[in-house]
């Protein structure tokens, strides 16, 4: 029987990502995501729900996210469900589910650098340039006319 396993999420980081590496040299950068539901209720009252999900990026994807998120900043995420278990200092088994991200893309309003709120939104998935390595936006090009159109 085949399997599928993929994950779509777009939330706002809980915590500053944590960038490590590991003895081969391979970054891992670890972060929360909150995803939010808004319905109604039988009621008619307005609802929230929120998930929060553990996330994590590896090689030059970890090091991309670090660089340029934060707490609080909107991302999507598109990856794989990983199920981990292990025994505790206690001797209590222990699980956890998480997203091992495999694309990305920041979302929201261009900033004005790493420090700039949300800057190198343009930057995304597996060896994407960061922001800083692409040429800058100019607002003195012309838009195109329609003769320069094909279709």
């Amino acid at each position: 029987m085949a399997s599928y396993n993929r994950v779509i999420l777009m939330g706002n980081l809980t915590r500053d990502p944590q960038l490590r590496y590991l003895p081969s040299g391979m970054a891992v950068c670890e972060f929360g995501l909150a995803a939010s539901r808004r319905f109604r209720d039988k009621d008619g009252n307005q609802k929230e729900e929120v998930c929060f999900v553990d996330i994590s990026a590896w090689g030059r994807q970890a090091e991309t996210i670090n660089q340029y998120m934060t707490k609080g900043k909107p991302i999507l995420i598109e990856g794989r469900l990983k199920f981990d278990q292990w025994t505790g200092q206690d001797g209590q088994k222990r699980s956890r589910l998480t997203v091992v991200a495999e694309n990305f893309q920041f979302v929201g309003p261009r900033g004005e650098g790493p420090a700039g709120p949300g800057g190198g939104e343009r930057a995304a998935a597996a060896g994407a340039p960061a922001a800083s390595a692409l040429p800058p936006e100019t607002d003195d090009v012309p838009p195109p006319s329609d003769e320069s159109i094909p279709f």
